[in-house]
Formats: C-alpha cells, structure tokens, sequence
C-alpha cells in the first residue's frame, strides 16, 4: 500500500496550487472555510487521485513528475484511486456545495478520459492540451470561486473570466515543459504528446510564447481593473521563474540532454512557489486595503 500513495504523489499537487491562490486572489469576497475545504478537496483528493489513475495506465518504469524512481504499479492503486474519488465527491457535497461537487465530478471524469486507455486522450497532442490547460486552468479557476461561495455575479465579470483565461494561458505555457523529458517513453506507448510533437526546443518556445501572452494579458487586466500594485508584485516574485527558464532553455541550447527529470522538476517548483507566493500577497494585500 505504500507504494500505492506513493504513485499518488500528493506532494506534486503543490505544482498546480497556483490556479488556486489566483482564484481567490481576484475575488473582493468569499467563504473562507468553504474556501479551505476547497483547498483540501482539490490537493489532497482531488489531484493525487488524477495522478494515480494516470499512473495506473502509464505503468511508467522511468522518472515521472514528483518520483524520480516510480515504484511498481499493483491493484491496490486502482482501488487507492476510487477511495480518494469517493472522498472528493463525498466532501464536496457534505462541506462545500452540489454546484462544486458536480464540478469536481466532471473534472474526475475527464481526468478518467485523459488516461483510460479505451479512450486515452493523451494519444492526441492538441485535444489532448486543450482538455488539460482548460480543466486545470479555466475550469478550475472557476469552480475554486463557485465553491468558496462566490456570487454568480462576481464569477461572471468580464474581469474575472479574463483572469480565468490568464490561468489557461499559465498552464498552456507550463504543461509541454512537464513533458519534455518524456519523449522517448510516451513514443514506446505511442502517446503523441505535444511536446513530442514540437521538438525539445519548440517545446521552449511554445511555452515562452504562452506565458509571455499569459502574463501580458494579466498585467492589463490589473491595469483596466485599476489594481497597479499588484502588478509590481506578480513580477517581484515572478523574476526567479523568469531567470530559471532562460538558464535552463540556454542550457538546452547547448545541449539537449538539459532537458531532463531534474531540470524538469526545478523549473515546476520554482514556478509554482513563485506564483503562489504572487497571488498569496495580492490576496493578503488586497483584504489588507479592504480592511482599512
């Protein structure tokens, strides 16, 4: 069993934490016990239990995201993964709300499609993008709003849905990197990733592109909604990321083998404590001036 929750890597959830933190961030008001319950439910259930299935159907003998040396898969995983699917919806229903478990219910079951290997969505490079940035960016964005009791109103602002569209763009431009070094097991499982697809260098580019717009978009966005500081602290924190992608796309540029687990992995949590730590000032920021 414990190679099980190890094939959950629960500790990898901190990759997508971000999305969270800028949901909450851009909102005047909420629930902040719906909001904690939230939290729990996405990253501690929720992802780990997305990242077993997907283990469970890889069967992967090399590195993946969060296990350098992924352990055997057995039965035992399956039935780890449907114990924490059923705890996610119970705990939606039971401490959240029916609107935010029929969102995290969607979310496992695409999650399901991404690597059922009847269906296996990740055999497909575009459609297989689009499901993950829009459900992990997007879509999450939203229902992290619609469970910590945020008013139809305030999710439907031009703004805010701007702002969802920025969460998308993050994660077009960090997901291809997450396969970069992956190449050669996803082509033995005939999995036609994006990354793959573009290259190890236009996968940098790709991405560059993606969170250049991403990040462009979301500094006018705090333009137009008259919120400057918080654009003077999205890019104080976000300066190491920027630092971290340049050195590592020159390395790669030199040599090709950069582009490995270790890299890999640095560049994710560089990524994601930076922009979680962004978001956490603008929301302590942002209750702070509400407050006086």
């Amino acid at each position: 069993m414990a190679d099980a929750f190890k094939l959950m890597r629960i500790p990898f959830s901190v990759f997508l934490m971000p999305v969270y933190w800028f949901a909450l961030s851009v909102l005047p008001t909420f629930n902040s016990i719906k909001a904690g319950w939230v939290f729990v439910i996405l990253h501690l259930l929720v992802y780990p239990a997305s990242n077993g299935y997907n283990s469970y159907f890889d069967k992967d003998e090399g590195s993946i995201g969060g296990l350098k040396h992924p352990p055997k898969v057995t039965q035992k995983l399956f039935w780890l993964v449907l114990l924490f699917d059923f705890l996610a919806v119970t705990c939606s229903f039971l401490f959240v709300s029916l609107e935010f478990t029929s969102g995290i219910f969607i979310y496992l079951l695409v999650s399901k499609a991404y690597s059922y290997d009847k269906i296996r969505l990740k055999k497909y490079p575009v459609i297989s993008t689009l499901v993950v940035i829009f459900f992990q960016g997007f879509f999450t964005f939203i229902i992290v709003q619609l469970g910590s009791a945020a008013t139809p109103n305030q999710i439907m602002q031009p703004s805010n849905l701007i702002f969802a569209f920025v969460s998308t763009l993050f994660l077009c431009g960090s997901y291809p990197l997450t396969q970069v070094y992956q190449h050669h097991e996803d082509a033995s499982r005939g999995d036609r990733t994006l990354s793959l697809y573009l290259g190890i260098k236009g996968t940098f580019i790709f991405s560059a592109v993606s969170l250049l717009v991403g990040a462009s978009l979301l500094i006018w966005n705090y333009l137009t909604t008259n919120h400057v500081s918080n654009i003077y602290i999205f890019l104080i924190c976000t300066g190491p990321v920027l630092f971290i992608f340049s050195s590592w796309f020159w390395q790669v540029n030199k040599d090709t083998t950069a582009a490995n687990f270790e890299n890999t992995m640095r560049m994710n949590k560089v990524s994601s404590i930076s922009l979680s730590l962004a978001f956490i000032l603008i929301l302590l920021f942002t209750k702070l001036s509400l407050s006086l």
